[in-house]
């Protein structure tokens, strides 16, 4: 039997500009990543408001084993399917995370012969959105310590600063640090550490916002930490929304990429579910929503986690309404959990 990356490899891929044109998305609008993936333009994905939406399915699952139960497969499969039978179907799923890649979790564009490619790529570096969220997070992380080191005018409190670093990788050695040692110049020592990218509540604001100036004002709301009269300071207290969008803008247009049998999938953000509502964008479902029959997504984790948040804060923030739901169950979940 053959295994993931073999089938994968030997897939035969469609130029993505034909991928997009299936669903009505013209050349001009596409920005090619290569052949195989591409990013929409956020001046296309507005030209759409007025159309109608298609249906949307969500898939979830029981609560699963830690190598998981089979969401994204259950939802490519599903998406392929419903291109099979006719039906005009597109598949929205959350970008793999490049730290547990390397882990015991393993990559996340399905398995067997529903799968998300080109699946290498789309498992490591892909279009860049994870390093654009990880330079925004860290910016700001940098212009707190700034801020402090001239004088600190806003009184931030450094016991009380609730913004760490991130990196999209599992190093558990850089979870709790000491930052700014080896004298004067390089500011005042701290205890701070470092989150994995997708815990950054960046991550959770690109996923939720509807468009440049929602995300921006989002940006803007993000607490950092307090000061000692325990005063919120936000991140438009240090006037570090602005440059953050700029570092956003290419990041926040959906990624276009196709299934093994060359259907369409729009893969675009990854928050967890555990510590946000992990659920891939607003953005990508509500572009496929308006471009095709049927729109196929997940959520994160079982469904008493992942599908309650998609419910209770994507649907809601968004005004999405969900036609059918799937549950994914499996024996060996049944099993592990008696």
């Amino acid at each position: 039997m053959k295994t993931d990356i073999e089938i994968a490899r030997a897939s035969n891929l469609e130029p993505i500009i034909n991928v997009a044109k299936k669903i009505g998305i013209d050349s001009d609008s596409v920005f090619n990543y290569g052949h195989y993936k591409a990013k929409i333009s956020l001046d296309f994905v507005k030209s759409l408001e007025n159309k109608p939406d298609g249906r949307l399915i969500l898939v979830t699952a029981m609560t699963p084993t830690p190598a998981g139960e089979g969401k994204t497969t259950t939802t490519v499969g599903l998406g392929d399917g419903l291109n099979a039978i006719g039906k005009k179907a597109i598949v929205c799923l959350r970008e793999p995370s490049l730290g547990p890649c390397f882990g015991m979790k393993g990559g996340a564009a399905g398995g067997g012969f529903a799968q998300v490619v080109p699946m290498e790529d789309i498992n490591l570096h892909f279009t860049g959105d994870f390093h654009a969220i990880g330079a925004a997070h860290n910016l700001l992380s940098a212009l707190i310590d700034n801020h402090i080191y001239w004088g600190n005018e806003l009184r931030i409190d450094v016991r009380r600063i609730t913004w760490k670093r991130v990196l999209d990788m599992n190093d558990r050695s850089l979870r709790e640090i000491v930052s700014s040692l080896g004298g004067p110049g390089n500011g005042y020592p701290r205890e701070t550490g470092f989150d994995i990218t997708v815990a950054s509540e960046v991550m959770a604001i690109l996923c939720l916002a509807t468009d440049l100036e929602d995300l921006e004002r989002r940006l803007a709301n993000i607490v950092i930490g307090y000061t000692r009269e325990k005063k919120a300071i936000c991140a438009r207290d240090l006037n570090a929304h602005g440059a953050m969008t700029v570092l956003l803008k290419d990041a926040f247009m959906p990624n276009l990429v196709q299934t093994l049998e060359n259907n369409p999938a729009f893969i675009h953000g990854g928050p967890f579910a555990n510590i946000a509502h992990g659920c891939n964008t607003v953005l990508a479902t509500k572009t496929a929503l308006k471009l095709g029959d049927y729109v196929v997504t997940e959520a994160g984790f079982g469904a008493d986690l992942g599908a309650e948040k998609f419910f209770n804060i994507k649907c809601r923030k968004a005004k999405l309404t969900p036609s059918a739901a799937v549950i994914v169950a499996t024996i060996r979940a049944l099993k592990m959990h008696g």
